[in-house]
């Protein structure tokens, strides 16, 4: 009977394998009417590539590319070549920005990144939570898949964390992987880093108190080493400057003059950097403009 069970053991192993595999590959598991997450590939950044920036995200966006603006807080206005648009984070109206998303995400953990009243004319709301259950999104609109990862947040009153409060979004636009971490608690668990696959772009909460402390985010980020990482919820210079002097080792810093950055996969950059934008309210459009 040993001999026996020894002799099937590699099959065991690889029947676990393949379903590992169906688990995390959508194209292998059950979800065949999805279309598979090309982030969830491996890839490397393309060597010797710049930026292309001193954008405006009333202009139309390149081809093969998508525009990043950063609004305000957690919010960033996402553009694709065709016209799309998506808000992350979205608290009921784009400051300094007249538009009506074709998508916005929203989380719950604090009110300055949802609201109960989204303006009915967007085509999709999409909550990072769910009541009684897990957030499940994959929204392909074509040139844009949105689709997230939840992860728990702590109470506001000291109780139990709240299972799977908050949703990493991604969004897959022009060959590229956006994250936005949301209000993250924790740092993902091996499941998670496995689901949010490669990001060439993340946008994260350096607060370094109501999300992740800065050691830790320092460490999830260079974890993912992400092309691009968009420092956002931060309201003091001390914030910010503690995360930027903590990544420094690993990553250049660039700090663009504007609140828009157009980006492909042919203009990333050669090493990991951090592009610091400024919300729009600090850079609001002229007369001109």
């Amino acid at each position: 009977m040993i001999f026996e069970f020894g002799a099937t053991r590699p099959s065991l192993i690889f029947m676990r394998y393949l379903i590992l595999l169906m688990l995390l590959i959508p194209s292998l598991g059950v979800a065949q009417d999805r279309k598979p997450s090309h982030c969830l590939a491996f890839a490397e950044a393309i060597p010797d590539a710049k930026f292309i920036h001193n954008a405006s995200w009333q202009e139309d966006v390149p081809a093969d590319s998508l525009r990043l603006t950063f609004i305000d807080h957690a919010m960033f206005l996402i553009q694709t070549e065709g016209g799309l648009s998506a808000v992350t984070d979205y608290v009921g109206y784009t400051p300094g920005i007249d538009i009506i998303p074709d998508v916005v995400t929203m989380n719950h953990a604090h009110s300055s990144h949802w609201t109960p009243n989204p303006d009915p004319a967007i085509p999709h709301v999409l909550e990072g939570w769910e009541h009684g259950g897990k957030a499940d999104h994959h929204l392909d609109l074509g040139e844009m898949l949105v689709r997230n990862v939840p992860t728990d947040i702590r109470s506001r009153f000291g109780g139990p964390p709240e299972e799977d409060g908050n949703s990493i979004f991604i969004f897959e636009v022009a060959g590229l992987c956006v994250g936005h971490l949301g209000h993250l608690h924790h740092e993902p668990d091996a499941e998670q880093y496995a689901a949010i696959g490669r990001l060439d772009v993340v946008m994260a909460p350096v607060d370094g108190g109501l999300t992740l402390d800065i050691e830790t985010m320092t460490r999830v980020l260079k974890r993912l080493r992400s092309s691009v990482v968009i420092p956002m919820h931060w309201w003091s210079d001390y914030s910010l400057n503690t995360f930027i002097s903590g990544m420094r080792d690993e990553f250049d810093v660039v700090e663009p003059d504007t609140s828009s950055i157009e980006l492909s996969m042919r203009t990333l950059p050669g090493r990991p950097t951090i592009m610091v934008l400024k919300p729009v309210y600090f850079n609001p459009p002229s007369f001109d403009d």
